[in-house]
């Protein structure tokens, strides 16, 4: 991943995870794609997940998608993906 993507998919991340305590109806979308993270992902290891989040970030943008809404699907996955790894520091 590049280096601006990486900042980019850090600040979405960061931004998602907070905006989570304010906004219900995010929590509960970002906690819909935790759990079929959880059941589609063969292991949701910090190593496993960082590959995960790389491949998946590349392929949204070289699709052309950009984050305009806290609301869209790759927007949400990037967020329920740091949610994860930001659980997974925590449980370490």
């Amino acid at each position: 991943m590049s280096a601006e993507l990486a900042v980019l998919v850090r600040d979405i991340g960061d931004a998602g995870v907070a905006e989570m305590s304010t906004t219900p109806g995010l929590a509960a979308a970002v906690d819909q794609h935790v759990a079929e993270l959880r059941a589609t992902l063969e292991a949701t290891g910090s190593d496993e997940l960082m590959a995960y989040l790389c491949r998946y970030a590349e392929e949204a943008f070289n699709r052309g998608w950009w984050p305009e809404s806290t609301r869209d699907y790759e927007f949400v996955r990037i967020v329920a993906v740091c949610w994860l790894l930001r659980e997974n520091e925590r449980a370490a």
